[in-house]
Order: structure tokens, then C-alpha cells, then sequence
């Protein structure tokens, strides 16, 4: 905040049209952000007690794939396999890799059907929490890191994030599930 007031105390003074103190100035954003920091927690917050339903799955694998020029057509034959409601299928796809996870009685079919695939790895005993957020999450800054921040501060380590528009899932190790099951669940209690 010191530094913030050097760049712009002269700013401040030419609209005042008078001298001012580095202190006045640094008192003054102090307070400007714990009003904002306030006014953004209880949205955050308010979204937060809204959360939708909570759903945990386990016996997850996840599938680090290089993106290749087949990779999409072969995606698209394995889904086309996946019909059981109670089959988790999810993917998301950057630049250069692309991850599929899956409920583990469907590895031999990913395995069998992207065999042509580079499998950068696999990571397997994976678990997931999905969580279904308010539409007006999308209009509030910080909801994730909020409930990114609660997990950390747990020693919660988070292996993936995959997310729509209202619905965020993170996958975590088996071992660590039912913690983070907790701290997402004591969220809606704050």
C-alpha cells in the first residue's frame, strides 16, 4: 500500500488541490479494501450456501492423451460405447493434451479403443466431487478460489478440475476424498 500511495499521491494531490500525507493516503486504501474484500466475501459467501447438490464418485481413472489428428474421432467411437448412466465420462482438451476420465470398469475400452493413442500417463484411485453451483456464480469473481482455498488450507491436493458454466468437479485421491467431501459439505454451513 506504501508503494501504491508514492505512484499516486501527486495524482491525488492535483485533484485536491492540496498537499497530502503518504499516511492519509495509505489509511485510506486500507479501507477501501477491507470494504471491497467484505462486500466480495458475502457474495462469494451467498453463492456458496446456494451450492446444488454434491455428488461423489470413486474407482475413477484419469487418461493424459497427446492431442493427435485422430484423437477426436476415437473420442467420439468411445463414446459412442459409453451408454450406462452410471458410467462417469469426462474429458477436457488443451493445446497439446487431452484428458479423458472414466469410471474404472470402462479402462479396458479406453484402452482398447485409443490403443493407437500416445498415453502421456494414467493416473488411477482417483475419486471426484462434483458440485453444482447457482447460475449467478458466473457474475462472481473468487467462488472458485474460495473453494479452492478451503480445500488447500486442509492439505487437500486437488489432481484435476474440470468445470462447466454451473458445475465444477475436482478430482483428489481415493485417501483424501472423504476429507474433501467435508470441507466442500461445511461450505453450505458458513
Amino acid at each position: 500500500m506504501t508503494s501504491l500511495s508514492r505512484i499516486i499521491k501527486s495524482e491525488i494531490e492535483l485533484s485536491l488541490k492540496k498537499e497530502v500525507r503518504y499516511g492519509a493516503i495509505v489509511m485510506a486504501l486500507k479501507r477501501l479494501s477491507s470494504e471491497l474484500e467484505f462486500r466480495t466475501t458475502y457474495k462469494i459467501v451467498k453463492i456458496i450456501k446456494d451450492i446444488g447438490d454434491i455428488t461423489v464418485r470413486s474407482s475413477l481413472i484419469d487418461y493424459n492423451f497427446k492431442v493427435s489428428d485422430t484423437l477426436l474421432s476415437n473420442q467420439a467411437k468411445l463414446l459412442a460405447k459409453v451408454d450406462n448412466k452410471d458410467d462417469f465420462y469426462t474429458s477436457s482438451r488443451g493445446v497439446n493434451e487431452c484428458n479423458i476420465v472414466v469410471s474404472g470398469n470402462l479402462s479396458s475400452l479406453v484402452e482398447t479403443i485409443l490403443k493407437e493413442e500416445f498415453c502421456i500417463s494414467k493416473q488411477t484411485n482417483l475419486s471426484s466431487i462434483s458440485i453444482k453451483l447457482p447460475a449467478e456464480n458466473i457474475s462472481i469473481p473468487g467462488v472458485y478460489y474460495f473453494v479452492f482455498q478451503r480445500l488447500s488450507w486442509e492439505g487437500i491436493n486437488i489432481y484435476e478440475v474440470i468445470s462447466t458454466s454451473n458445475e465444477f468437479t475436482i478430482l483428489v485421491n481415493e485417501e483424501q476424498v472423504d476429507k474433501a467431501f467435508r470441507v466442500v459439505k461445511n461450505l453450505k454451513n458458513l
